[in-house]
């Protein structure tokens, strides 16, 4: 079982089904995401609690979100060139996907600054699948929760 932990933008298209105690017990862990809109086109940022890991998506057909999240995370790890027996376990382990509130403040914040990054990815004058993937990538390789020595920042793509 996966837990997605969506914003408030987000609830509001999806029933919850998870309570805040549960935890996703895939080796990924719960996914965070947000709807946001760049350029007029509404697009999900979805980003992995453990590693800060992003994936971008267009928004189209919210509700069906649960339904659609375990091949949206196929492709993203096929992206990544992760090994396929690993993705059919991992993709295997995300049913069923169930719907809770954000629950990580730090994970929230690193979704504000993509959030806020998105727009300088994606370009304004038009954007499409191949902008998507250049942002996902860009996304991956910012260091996140920088503390006061470079070796305590980390690297999404590094801990996929």
């Amino acid at each position: 079982m996966v837990i997605l932990r969506a914003t408030q933008k987000v609830l509001k298209s999806l029933e919850k089904s998870a309570t805040d105690e549960e935890t996703s017990d895939t080796a990924l862990g719960d996914w965070y995401v947000n709807r946001t809109v760049v350029d007029r086109k509404p697009v999900l940022l979805f980003v992995r609690s453990r590693s800060l890991l992003a994936m971008v998506t267009q928004a189209r057909n919210v509700k069906g979100l649960p339904e659609q999240f375990p091949e949206l995370l196929r492709e993203r790890l096929e992206r990544l060139d992760v090994d396929s027996a690993v993705i059919s376990s991992e993709v295997g382990a995300t049913q069923p996907v169930r719907v809770g509130r954000t629950r990580d403040r730090s994970v929230m914040g690193t979704m504000v600054s993509f959030t806020k990054a998105l727009p300088f990815y994606l370009s304004e004058d038009g954007w499409d699948d191949d902008d998507r993937l250049l942002a996902e990538l860009k996304l991956a390789q910012t260091p996140c929760r920088c503390g006061p020595s470079f070796r305590e920042a980390i690297w999404p793509v590094e801990y996929a």
